[in-house]
């Protein structure tokens, strides 16, 4: 942005502290939404200027002791897709809202039901009937006015998977059923995208990165042609706590694939079973 914007940020931003006692200068949440309207430039952009002068938008600050402003503009900067916004994908969404991943693109065409309150974050006995696509985009302007947000209310395919993931940079997979992981294992890897997958059933989990040269789905399914519909979910159901967990785990590995930092669970299996609390990583 041009320097006139720049000094506009300086001059509104004002000196705070950390719990430690540590200075640092920041722009609350009103007042970046209030210059943004002003100067009819998007939030988003606003912060990422902001964080480029090494002025923090109050609501990351306490994102900066594990991240620097440079990740948090990298993350402003990310775009990722989210598909199935159920259990797993509805705290997705909420984690991804506030890490403040800058533009989203979410994915299903169901709708709430009675089955899905006890552990759906989206799901409330207001949106029993909605579209979660619906209730998952206004969800995240609630929490982050900064997220650009695309919902699409509809099942990927094979004939929309690409139009719809094209433009992002890392995919999520937080559906229900195996067939539609294999198409969207099969769409990230054409398009050149990191995807994360994962699955629930009762409290036991699994989560694994896919490059798009990597194997994949069929280290832990086998191949495509011979798989079943669904998983132990349908015996052992879903519990909320376990889903979260999960889902957590899926967060910080889109974290790290944007941010390009740390190990990921590429050519991993990680398993975890709240059972005993154990917690594997097998190789695949």
């Amino acid at each position: 942005m041009n320097t006139e914007t720049i000094n506009i940020l300086k001059k509104k931003a004002t000196p705070a502290k950390f719990p430690d006692g540590v200075v640092y200068t920041c722009l609350s949440t009103p007042l970046i939404k209030q210059i943004a309207l002003s100067l009819k430039v998007s939030i988003r952009d606003l912060e990422i200027t902001a964080l480029a002068e090494n002025i923090i938008p109050e609501r990351y600050v306490r994102n900066m002791r594990m991240l620097s402003t440079t990740d948090q503009q990298m993350l402003l900067k990310a775009h990722v897709c989210i598909i199935g916004l159920g259990g797993l994908g509805g705290t997705v969404v909420e984690v991804l809202a506030r890490m403040g991943v800058g533009t989203l693109t979410l994915i299903d065409g169901d709708t709430f039901e009675d089955h899905n309150l006890n552990r759906q974050l989206l799901a409330t006995e207001e949106t029993l009937g909605v579209s979660k696509a619906e209730i998952a985009c206004l969800r995240v302007n609630a929490i982050n006015s900064s997220v650009t947000v695309h919902c699409h209310d509809q099942y990927l395919d094979n004939s929309n998977a690409d139009a719809l993931m094209k433009a992002c940079d890392v995919a999520v997979d937080c559906l229900d059923n195996i067939p539609a992981r294999f198409i969207l294992e099969k769409a990230a890897k054409q398009l050149n995208i990191p995807l994360v997958a994962a699955a629930v059933a009762g409290i036991t989990g699994h989560v694994t990165t896919i490059f798009p040269q990597d194997d994949g789905l069929k280290q832990i399914y086998g191949n495509s042609e011979n798989i079943r519909p669904k998983g132990a979910e349908t015996i052992l159901g879903c519990l909320a706590h376990a889903v979260m967990v999960i889902a957590s785990l899926e967060c910080t590995e889109v974290m790290k694939i944007i941010l390009q930092t740390g190990s990921l669970l590429r050519n991993k299996l990680m398993l975890v079973d709240l059972t005993d609390y154990t917690i594997e990583c097998l190789e695949l």
